[in-house]
């Protein structure tokens, strides 16, 4: 009996079904990299696209904010702004990292945020909200035109190089933390 046990797994493993076993080995860590790797590089992309439209968003918010109050040290309409980022991020369901509470700091017209309460990874959001920038056309004579930029730097954390470390030991490959960034700009209309 034991030897027909023997011969029965041995069996198993020498014939066809032996050979698919053996091709699923090699082939499923393969499958599960690109696997891995479409949906990282898919979210990457996607909250780019989310950071692009809060930063438009917010831009296009600022646009018709008064500046009379930009020399306040934290004035109304750029903690306006900043709200509607905030909740813009909230709606799209990604952490704001403690932007609500975050404190600006300020230079000149520039006002900068920086939270990383909960953020991914222990990153940090960093959002700058430009209220003086001043962009020139190409007429005779040129005319400028006072704007607001909006720069939101965001934390993206990668699986795919945890999963290339698991398979490949030693591998650094797209480990921890990239920065995603949006800006926008848009003329002051008030």
């Amino acid at each position: 009996m034991k030897g027909r046990a023997c011969w029965m797994i041995g069996g198993l493993w020498a014939g066809r079904e032996g050979s698919q076993v053996a091709e699923l080995a090699v082939a499923l860590p393969l499958l599960m990299i690109i696997v891995v790797g479409i949906t990282d590089f898919g979210s990457a992309f996607n909250l780019k696209q989310l950071l692009n439209s809060a930063a438009r968003e917010g831009s296009r918010f600022a646009s018709n904010q008064t500046v009379a109050d930009v020399t306040n040290t934290t004035p109304n309409s750029v903690a306006a702004i900043r709200d509607v980022i905030d909740n813009y991020l909230i709606a799209d369901h990604l952490s704001d990292c403690g932007l609500a509470t975050a404190v600006p700091s300020k230079s000149g017209l520039v006002w900068t945020y920086t939270a990383n309460t909960g953020c991914a990874g222990n990153g940090t959001l960093t959002l700058v909200i430009d209220r003086g920038t001043a962009l020139q056309t190409s007429a005779t004579p040129p005319v400028t035109i006072e704007s607001t930029h909006i720069y939101i730097s965001y934390p993206f954390q990668w699986r795919f190089g945890k999963l290339m470390s698991l398979i490949v030991p030693n591998t650094n490959y797209a480990l921890g933390i990239t920065q995603i960034t949006a800006d926008a700009i848009m003329a002051n209309l008030e």
